[in-house]
């Protein structure tokens, strides 16, 4: 049985669907969900600039947690949450060893074939490369 389960946020459509969907699993399965917002730095970017002048760590994970109990009301009890710097897919991954998360539900998000070549596909490199299952939600 999953007992804890990880949902990769970015606060996309289907993002909040993987929080619903992983929230209820665990409501069935007597688990938890933990879920993490990658603060993924390149070069340049805003979130750059904003970190090299404050850490805005502790505001984006009480943001987070605050837009997790909206679209859950009544899972407090079940959820933690966490912002953590670096690449999305090693993240999770690492989030998976770290924690003893034995189950992953990540968000998927079309794109066309350049944006994946060139961004990458979160989805496709945790599925590649994830020790537990992962479900996708659409």
């Amino acid at each position: 049985m999953l007992k804890y389960s990880l949902v990769g946020y970015d606060g996309s459509a289907s993002s909040q669907r993987a929080v619903r969907f992983a929230t209820d699993l665990a409501r069935a399965s007597g688990g938890r969900v933990r879920v993490v917002s990658v603060l993924q730095m390149t070069e340049g970017s805003a979130d750059t600039c904003a970190l090299m002048m404050t850490d805005t760590g502790a505001s984006k994970c009480s943001r987070l947690l605050a837009e997790v109990k909206e679209l859950v009301p009544d899972s407090a009890s079940l959820i933690d949450a966490e912002v953590v710097r670096g690449s999305p897919g090693d993240v999770l991954l690492e989030q998976v060893r770290r924690h003893g998360i034995d189950h992953i539900v990540i968000g998927h998000t079309e794109r066309g074939a350049l944006a994946r070549w060139l961004l990458g596909s979160v989805s496709g490199d945790v599925l590649q490369r994830s020790q537990v299952p992962v479900t996708v939600v659409r």
